[in-house]
């Protein structure tokens, strides 16, 4: 939906395109803060703005403040759609690619003097030229509508600064001594305070465009997927749905539903809709929306919910909620409105930048005419002011986050980790709190045979072979359990005659000559049959710790109790006790029962749980919890903690689980253990320790050398010199993520 109502007005959403970094979202949010009753908050990384403005205003107003500023808006489509959203940053991995392939030999010419053919500098030229003017075109093209506007960023100075280098060395070329055939240009930190117009330093303008753009490519790169968490979870819902009218049933889309028509869902086929059986009986598999591992059983008069599986008999179901009411469309509102709504992490580099490019600008400026008015040549005041912008150009802090992120998401992928941005790595650092989903997270998210108890008399062996014979004919996934445990203790089974499936009690057939039944005791008590005193102790005691008991008989006595349930992971109890190494607070948070989730949690180490919640529920309950203060990363891998692994701090998803969940988090863990959990809070941070450091040198640089060049100490090509040492000393310290170990290793 775009608009929402609400007591003090509606909450207007709108898509922002345009924008090139965080300040730019900055000054967007504040020109809308600006209008009267409204009050904005604009997310860099999903490119939306959420307007909370009075009910009379014209959204027509805001999209024109946006423009106003600068970029463009417009009220989203009411159904996310696949836009091409990929383009920007394919269009940015080519100019990437080709300036990459022009500036590597421009480099090599400028800073390897036996390289330095005759005419060498006018090659160097034809090449650098495609470099700065088509790939920096976007750095320039904004710096032009900041400049329109009266602001400064980052594109402004780097665009200043290559064609500063790069008009000054065609400057040379065409009327100083640079172009004089035979020209060598030494590496060397000679200083010359006289006329440099024998130097060209088209590497310098070459060599920033590109580290800048691959910084742009990398970001852009992640940005284009914040979208697709919401499109994978609409797309589970059914395509078509076949509706019984007049008797007959006549398949339509989904999209003519209306409340109140009846339709019907074969074995196999996805519930259209949210709806109540009406006729049938079937098992529905609900683990693609709720993470949850054991089909529901629903007969007349249950409700289903819309995108479940039906995996048993024919259903006939009436239709009660259609389009964005059904619980499958609300859930998608929430991991937007979660996305929408996250904090956004400013980055250091564009906070500086406020501050630090007019500064430099004005220092460049100061320069040129501190010289002039020292009576000095106008060549070599020119030399001096664009050393200053040369020197400033942010190429160490354009490679302060993209070398780190492509050397720590390296080395996690390695470990079974997959950090999709920059902007993760700090949710990082304040974490206090891990929720854990159960299913599929903590357990294996299967049914496993766990224990066969046996009255006085009977073979353990014999009853497990009786059971798994007559549950191998049916697919319910508490069935396959026993079978399979089954047919790995005792061998090949017998077969099974007269085979019936009970709709809700359990299964009944003829093995070896005798009458089986296997399911509930109310299948028993069909049949006259009741539990003694040992069996009933061990159905009972199963029950308490929240697994599942199927008691079999044949012959007309109860033989056995069968248990199942969901294991846990070999390697969860570790995984918990390192996250409270880390100084997390672990929290069991499932939709449950509350006995096997304290179950669960006992054999794991946690001691806060929580149990038995709806998918709602859980974005609540991470609400909650961040309402206290505490700073919390969820794990999830179901479709049900989509919302919640987006509203936390930070989201890690399971790689086993589904798709969305994997879209929603900003971590990934793809080996399905949790102890990569750890890995990816412990990568994260080292990551974001060393984009820190990378910071801090690259600024420390600029402010140490800025006086330096305006003082005429340091002529253009050192200062293209000691740019390039400040980005090979980020890079070599980026490299150093590369030693990163495992925790479980």
């Amino acid at each position: 939906m775009t608009t929402v109502e609400h007591s003090a007005g509606r909450t207007v959403e709108l898509a922002i395109t345009g924008m090139t970094c965080a300040s730019c979202a900055n000054r967007i949010e504040r020109k809308l803060n600006k209008v009267e009753g409204v009050t904005a908050s604009v997310n860099y990384a999903t490119e939306k703005a959420q307007v909370t403005a009075p009910d009379e205003l014209d959204p027509q107003r805001l999209i024109e403040v946006v423009e106003a500023a600068g970029y463009s808006a417009a009220l989203p489509a009411a159904e996310p759609e696949d836009t091409g959203e990929a383009e920007p940053a394919d269009a940015l991995r080519q100019r990437l690619l080709g300036s990459l392939a022009l500036s590597v030999p421009v480099a090599l010419l400028a800073m390897v003097p036996v390289l330095q053919f005759t005419y060498w500098q006018w090659i160097s030229l034809v090449l650098a030229a495609p470099v700065v003017v088509w790939g920096g075109w976007p750095l320039h093209r904004a710096a032009w509508v900041n400049l329109r506007h009266g602001a400064a960023t980052m594109d402004t100075l780097v665009s200043m600064g290559t064609l500063a280098a790069f008009i000054w060395s065609l400057y040379a070329l065409l009327f100083g001594h640079a172009g004089t055939p035979g020209m060598t240009h030494p590496f060397t930190f000679t200083i010359e305070r006289g006329d440099a117009t024998g130097s060209i330093y088209l590497e310098v303008a070459a060599a920033v465009t590109t580290f800048v753009l691959a910084g742009r490519y990398f970001e852009a790169r992640a940005k284009r997927r914040a979208g697709a968490a919401l499109r994978a979870l609409l797309e589970l819902g059914a395509k078509d749905v076949a509706v019984l009218r007049d008797g007959q049933e006549v398949r339509v889309p989904t999209a003519q539903l209306a409340v109140g028509d009846r339709f019907v869902v074969r074995p196999g086929e996805k519930i259209a809709t949210d709806g109540v059986v009406e006729e049938g009986g079937s098992a529905v598999d609900a683990s693609m929306l709720t993470g949850e591992s054991v089909p529901v059983e629903v007969g007349p008069g249950d409700s289903v919910v819309g995108a479940t599986v039906n995996a048993g008999g024919r259903l006939v179901v009436r239709a009660t909620q259609v389009g964005s009411g059904t619980q499958l469309a609300q859930m998608a509102q929430m991991v937007e409105e979660a996305q929408t709504g996250k904090a956004q992490i400013q980055r250091l580099a564009d906070r500086v930048s406020a501050v630090f490019v007019p500064i430099v600008i004005g220092l460049a400026l100061l320069t040129l005419l501190g010289w002039l008015l020292a009576g000095q040549p106008t060549t070599a005041a020119f030399t001096a002011a664009v050393a200053v912008l040369i020197i400033a150009c942010p190429c160490a802090m354009g490679l302060a986050t993209p070398t780190a992120l492509l050397v720590g998401t390296g080395r996690g992928a390695q470990l079974g980790v997959l950090i999709k941005g920059p902007q993760v790595l700090e949710s990082t650092r304040g974490i206090d709190t891990v929720v854990l989903d159960k299913t599929g997270t903590v357990t294996t998210g299967r049914m496993q045979l766990v224990d066969v108890r046996t009255a006085e008399g009977t073979d353990r062996a014999e009853a497990l072979r009786v059971a798994g014979a007559v549950e191998h004919a049916s697919e319910h996934p508490i069935a396959r359990a026993i079978s399979t445990a089954a047919e790995q203790e005792t061998g090949e089974l017998p077969p099974v005659a007269d085979f019936t499936n009970l709709e809700g009690l359990g299964v009944q057939g003829v093995v070896d000559g005798r009458s089986v039944l296997a399911g509930r005791s109310a299948l028993l008590s069909r049949w006259g049959l009741h539990l003694d005193g040992e069996l009933a102790e061990a159905k009972a005691e199963a029950e308490a710790k929240g697994r599942t008991a199927i008691v079999l008989a044949w012959d007309g006595a109860a033989r056995a109790v069968l248990v199942a349930a969901d294991t846990v992971k070999p390697t969860s109890q570790q995984a918990i006790s390192q996250l409270r190494d880390l100084g997390l607070t672990p929290v069991l948070l499932t939709g449950d029962n509350a006995a096997a989730a304290d179950a669960v949690a006992a054999q794991v180490g946690i001691d806060e749980v929580i149990a038995e919640v709806m998918p709602a529920d859980k974005v609540d309950v991470v609400k909650r919890l961040q309402g206290e203060g505490k700073a919390v990363a969820m794990v999830g891998d179901g479709v049900n903690d989509a919302a919640a692994l987006a509203q936390a701090d930070l989201g890690l998803s399971m790689g086993t689980g589904t798709d969305i969940a994997i879209e929603a988090g900003d971590l990934t863990l793809v080996r399905g253990d949790l102890r990569a959990a750890v890995d990816a809070i412990r990568l994260s941070r080292r990551t974001l320790t060393t984009i820190r450091g990378n910071m801090f040198w690259a600024l420390a640089y600029n402010v140490a050398a800025l006086p330096l060049a305006a003082a005429g100490l340091l002529n253009p090509m050192i200062a293209g010199a000691a740019m390039a040492f400040s980005s090979l000393f980020v890079v070599g310290n980026s490299l150093r993520l590369r030693r990163f170990r495992s925790s479980s290793r």
